[in-house]
C-alpha cells in the first residue's frame, strides 16, 4: 500500500524544511510523523498528532500530554523597563556629582552673585 503525502500547510505558514530520506524499511510502515509533527500516518491516512486544544499530542501509542512551551525568562518587557530606570539612575547620580563638585569649587563665587542680586533688589531706584 503506497501512503499519500503529508497533508499541506495551511495558506500563510511557511513550509516545513526538507526531511532527509527515510530508510526503506521504515517508509510504509505506520506510525511515520509527518516532517511538522502535526501529523502521524497510521498506515491507511493522516491523523492529527495533537488534540485541538494542543494539550495533548499522539506519540504513536497513546495521548500523552503535550510538552508545554518553553517557559519565556520575561526578558523582553522586564529587561526593557530595569535597563530604563537603571540608565535614569546613573543619569541622576552623575548630575548630583557634578551639581556637587560646582558647588564646591564655585560656592563662594555663586554667594557673592546671589548676595549683589539681593543687595539690587532691595536698593531704592536711582532716579
Amino acid at each position: 500500500m503506497e501512503q499519500p503525502p503529508p497533508p499541506e500547510t495551511p495558506p500563510g505558514v511557511p513550509p516545513a524544511p526538507a526531511q532527509q530520506a527515510m530508510p526503506a524499511a521504515q517508509t510504509g510502515q505506520p506510525g511515520r510523523f509527518s516532517p511538522d509533527g502535526f501529523w502521524w500516518w497510521d498506515g491507511g491516512s493522516w491523523r492529527p498528532a495533537y488534540s485541538q486544544d494542543r494539550l495533548w499530542r499522539w506519540n504513536g501509542q497513546s495521548w500523552v500530554p503535550a510538552a508545554s512551551a518553553p517557559a519565556r525568562s520575561g526578558g523582553g518587557v522586564g529587561l526593557a523597563i530595569g535597563l530604563t530606570v537603571g540608565a535614569f539612575a546613573i543619569v541622576l547620580i552623575l548630575v548630583v556629582v557634578v551639581v556637587l563638585v560646582i558647588l564646591g569649587t564655585m560656592g563662594g563665587q555663586i554667594a557673592n552673585v546671589f548676595s549683589n542680586v539681593a543687595a539690587a533688589l532691595n536698593s531704592t531706584p536711582s532716579p
